[in-house]
């Protein structure tokens, strides 16, 4: 195994280097999800090419198509594909990332332009995409050219699969996976993605289980237009009363979900997976802290911990077509529709959990003998997914952390989803391991997204660490 201290050296040398190219990319607004940026996302596409030639590697562009966005049609953005190394007595290895990010404006609360990284006298490094995923992206790269530096050989060959639509969809992907399995990516051996974070502030993680994602749409519609509530309040069946009801028969403040038999495919916990909760290094606190209020469910560790990860949740998120300004608009809407979503775990699936949605809310919305007509429609369904702790690519990347940090990882689940995860497992046959770089308080998606300098740069050695481990590795 190469000289990882002299690696590990070289990178806190070119510290800079890699912070004014974090700042290149974070005032890229690559914002998938506004029509009106859409160049920006190719922008930072092309970006990555040109970066993985400048590092020696072949590349592509994949585009797969367009789709339709507030009226216009829109190409969406290349999957970013490259091949660094061709040597068949390596290991070939998968590393996947985003390069678009979620929106973000001054006026949502950011203390500092989002677009513009910001670097704190606490090491924090503001900006949009700063540990979401870009500095993560960015990371691999660099760890190819600490090597060609150095001119230390790289242990393995690289495949890269960067896109610009995580954020919106990942329109295009899945179906790019499965068709190239026997071809773009038919020599790989494992799968590493970089997309998620610690689970507290001080201690990094290895990461072995996502929650799925099942979201629907509620529409009650009514009236053939708006009407003033003073002239017909009270004289027909409203179509947001109707819906508030419905809603209010989806989840309990505490949490329960109400919809019948949902829990029944839930798998049972195993004393194997339950000790990995009593040692988690996790203070509900941090938690509280990350959420901005001490208004957490459960008082203790466990249970709080348990139902982010293994057991599945409810979620409402918004209404449209209601009136949300300022002020007092006194109007009965004729339609409205609500949206919700469920997070989902093993061995529940989207087909599943879309057919007990629909049962229930159909059931409780004949109950309200409403001359008003509700719809509920499945908007998406992403499965979820848990890796093997025993896995080989598992191992590597645990004495790759334990070199880097000194400390045995957390190992943990997320609560989130990354429908990538089981679509590479599933359709190349590989583990895939979720390596994180940056911490829990990151605030990805959220105000003042950050990635802690020093996180970053341990992070760029751990990618480097867990390649040289994976290379060492006789089965895997």
């Amino acid at each position: 195994m190469a000289d990882l201290d002299t690696l590990y050296a070289h990178i806190e040398e070119h510290a800079a280097d890699y912070v004014e190219k974090l700042r290149e990319v974070v005032a890229i607004p690559s914002v998938s999800s506004d029509a009106t940026l859409r160049p920006k996302v190719h922008e930072m596409g092309l970006w990555l090419q040109a970066e993985l030639e400048r590092l020696g590697a072949e590349t592509k562009l994949h585009y797969p198509g367009t789709h339709v966005m507030d009226g216009e049609e829109l190409e969406l953005p290349p999957i970013v594909l490259g091949t660094y190394g061709t040597d068949e007595s390596k290991k070939t290895v998968l590393v996947y990332g985003h390069y678009d990010v979620q929106p973000a404006s001054l006026s949502d609360g950011w203390t500092s332009d989002p677009f513009t990284l910001t670097e704190l006298d606490n090491g924090r490094m503001v900006g949009r995409g700063s540990t979401d995923d870009k500095g993560p992206v960015l990371g691999w790269l660099w760890v190819v050219e600490a090597h060609q530096q150095l001119g230390i050989d790289l242990p393995v060959n690289l495949k890269f699969c960067f896109e610009g639509m995580e954020e919106n969809g990942s329109e295009g992907l899945d179906e790019m996976i499965v068709a190239e399995a026997d071809g773009y990516f038919a020599n790989v051996d494992a799968v590493c993605i970089s997309d998620n974070y610690w689970l507290g502030t001080s201690k990094p993680c290895i990461t072995f289980g996502l929650r799925g994602v099942s979201a629907f749409a509620l529409t009650v519609t009514g009236p053939g237009w708006d009407l003033h509530s003073g002239v017909y309040g009270g004289t027909l069946h409203e179509p947001m009363t109707d819906l508030i009801h419905l809603m209010g028969t989806l989840v309990k403040p505490n949490g329960e979900i109400l919809i019948p038999g949902i829990m029944d495919n839930v798998a049972d916990l195993t004393e194997e997976e339950e000790a990995l909760y009593d040692v988690l290094d996790f203070d509900v606190s941090e938690l509280e802290a990350a959420a901005g209020a001490q208004t957490l469910i459960h008082d203790d560790k466990k249970q709080t911990i348990m139902h982010r990860w293994r057991y599945p949740s409810l979620s409402l998120h918004g209404i449209e077509g209601a009136f949300s300004g300022q002020g007092v608009k006194t109007v009965i809407p004729a339609k409205v529709m609500g949206k919700f979503s469920i997070r989902t775990v093993p061995n529940q699936t989207p087909d599943e959990i879309a057919e007990k949605v629909k049962a229930h809310l159909e059931a409780e919305f004949e109950k309200l003998g409403s001359k008003n007509t509700m719809h509920v429609e499945a908007l998406h369904g992403g499965k979820c997914w848990v890796g093997d702790l025993n896995h080989p690519n598992f191992k590597a990347g645990t004495r790759a952390t334990e070199k880097v940090y000194g400390v045995t990882p957390d190992f943990t689940r997320e609560g989130g989803s990354i429908p990538v995860t089981l679509t590479f497992q599933d359709a190349l046959g590989k583990s895939v391991l979720l390596l994180p770089m940056g911490r829990a308080d990151d605030g990805a998606h959220s105000i003042n997204e950050k990635l802690d300098k020093s996180n970053y740069l341990n992070g760029i050695k751990l990618l480097a660490t867990y390649l040289h481990e994976l290379a060492a590795e006789t089965d895997l």
